[in-house]
């Protein structure tokens, strides 16, 4: 599936992406996910020394993994505010990442800049996907590698995107990001253009309870704050019963808190 909208109109659907992003506070989110990027930067198997950017970074779990291992980092997100964090975190653990402001797909880096690229559920949002992954295949080296972990449509957060967007529609003409946590989705996009290993992996979110997870996307995760912004009483009342039952019937926790297991899809591919 390849996006039907005029260059304005992607524009118009990036800069609300980023007011979505940049609302609520991602970090909160994304700081949980930390073992996502320390297991993307085991699969891509880095090494000290290497160059490494960071593809819609958000607050960096990806780079730092990447620093912990030696690695010369570049973090890359359209939200300053994320790259901010990632740099204080970086701070906080003396570690050195380089961060810039950029466009997933209009890096501002050479061709073959780099010998990893990565991101862990980041560039599956771009609304221009061919654009993206041939970003991704642009600056990195021949022989190089491209590390993704991206949400399965199958998976938790592929069926809470589906009940957000059953609330509050996304644009149209826009392919559905979940299409990146898809094998075929995959080998449509990078396949052409670099050899693919592809395995499914999860992820587990834990909570108190399936309500305190719904409280705490809703005031933190930028998509739920935004649909909760747009809804009357009768569409919040829906959204939320309907997220916090999607959150107990996939709890695997037998002593009352909940352990969700988040499917998402680990792509290596190795550029030729």
């Amino acid at each position: 599936m390849t996006t039907t909208l005029t260059l304005d109109a992607l524009a118009a659907v990036k800069q609300k992406q980023q007011a979505t992003w940049a609302s609520g506070d991602y970090a909160v989110i994304g700081t949980t996910l930390q073992l996502m990027g320390e297991r993307l930067c085991e699969a891509v198997d880095v090494s000290a020394g290497q160059r490494v950017l960071d593809v819609a970074a958000g607050n960096g779990n990806a780079s730092l993994a990447a620093a912990r291992r030696g690695c010369q980092v570049t973090a890359t997100d359209y939200v300053p505010e994320l790259l901010d964090k990632a740099r204080r975190r970086a701070e906080a653990e003396e570690l050195t990442i380089t961060t810039q402001e950029a466009d997933a797909e209009d890096l501002p880096f050479g061709d073959a800049s780099f010998d990893v690229a990565l991101s862990t559920v980041g560039v599956m949002f771009t609304p221009n996907p061919q654009q993206a992954a041939a970003e991704l295949l642009r600056v990195v080296c021949p022989g190089g590698r491209i590390g993704l972990a991206c949400w399965t449509p199958e998976g938790f957060v592929g069926q809470m995107f589906k009940i957000v967007g059953a609330h509050v529609p996304p644009p149209e003409g826009v392919p559905s990001p979940l299409l990146w946590g898809t094998e075929a989705r995959i080998r449509e996009l990078l396949g052409a253009g670099a050899e693919l290993q592809i395995e499914r992996r999860h992820f587990p979110f834990r909570f108190r309870s399936a309500e305190d997870y719904f409280e705490t996307f809703k005031a933190f995760y930028g998509p739920l704050v935004k649909a909760w912004a747009a809804l009357d009483e009768d569409g919040r009342r829906s959204l939320h019963s309907q997220l916090v039952a999607l959150a107990d019937g996939a709890n695997r926790n037998p002593a009352g808190a909940l352990t969700i297991d988040a499917e998402y899809l680990e792509v290596v591919a190795t550029r030729r």
